[in-house]
């Protein structure tokens, strides 16, 4: 039995996606299918992993999705040209553009040139600047956009909140904290950062109702951190040693679960916690891209 605490981010990842077929079909009884477009480079086996998850729970929502494979040699030129033409083509409302990026690769270059409007995956600087300005039209990332919405379904309390967020980067951690400090209805925290320069991460946190784990450091969070009640989410996905699997390793996260879920008010398991709700996101912000072609302003969720 599970324990009473969890998020269940699998759950709620799925009331998303029912929520997102239920629209795709509305747009495409108007004549409108969204369209998703994968960009993969080479053959890492976790990048073809995630974008067939990606790509098969498109199909089963109704978005139109095709994957686009690159050699891992691939200049950063023709993968321009590859942009390009995917922002010129109108069966695409959104570009996915998948990392790890070969090292030739600017990864900051490709994610400016895919077309603000078709960028569901929020990392455009167009995007980025609405999102610190609190302008609902923009596409926010997906995973602190995730994390916001498992918050928001579990009727966490925000609005006053002490917020610590372990980890500074550009994909969850600076995003989280422009979320979650906005003046607006589920948010107006007080947020605190923590990163590699904090002089006492420990007693930041401490003092903190709400906790988001994602500075890619394995189990750093224990229970001496935290204070009795307060949320964790866990956002970390580390590879590991262990001697006891047929690979020789294991995946755990920043949180030191197994000693932190008793002494947390409630707590994110991982896995399915924050990763199901990243692709949920992924596909409730390319249905909002297709439906903003059309003239429906920007929601996210019924």
């Amino acid at each position: 039995m599970s324990p009473v605490n969890l998020i269940d981010g699998r759950a709620i990842a799925q009331q998303i996606h029912s929520e997102t077929a239920r629209r795709t079909t509305r747009l495409v009884d108007r004549g409108l299918r969204p369209g998703l477009a994968f960009v993969r480079l080479g053959e890492d086996p976790a990048s073809q992993v995630y974008v067939g998850m990606k790509e098969k729970k498109s199909k089963e929502l109704g978005i139109f999705s095709t994957t686009h494979v690159l050699p891992a040699s691939t200049s950063q030129a023709e993968l321009l040209q590859l942009i390009d033409r995917l922002n010129r083509d109108e069966r695409y409302h959104g570009i996915l553009v998948q990392a790890p990026l070969p090292r030739q690769i600017d990864a900051p270059a490709v994610y400016s040139a895919v077309s603000p409007t078709k960028d569901v995956d929020g990392f455009h600087p167009l995007n980025v600047g609405k999102l610190m300005l609190g302008d609902p039209t923009g596409f926010l990332p997906c995973t602190p956009a995730g994390v916001h919405e498992l918050l928001i379904r579990s009727q966490i309390p925000l609005d006053g909140a002490e917020v610590v967020i372990l980890g500074r980067g550009n994909i969850v951690g600076k995003p989280m904290a422009a979320i979650l400090m906005q003046k607006a209805r589920h948010a107006n925290c007080t947020v605190t950062v923590v990163h590699s320069g904090t002089r006492d991460a420990a007693a930041h946190c401490r003092r903190a109702d709400l906790i988001i784990a994602a500075m890619g450091v394995p189990e750093f969070l224990r229970a001496d951190m935290i204070r009795p009640g307060a949320v964790v989410i866990d956002v970390g996905v580390n590879r590991v040693p262990d001697s006891g699997s047929k690979t020789g390793t294991k995946l755990v996260g920043d949180v030191a679960y197994a000693e932190v879920q008793p002494k947390a008010g409630r707590i994110t398991p991982n896995p399915g916690g924050v990763g199901p709700m990243t692709i949920a996101m992924l596909l409730a912000n390319t249905l909002r891209a297709a439906e903003q072609t059309v003239g429906i302003g920007p929601q996210l969720s019924e």
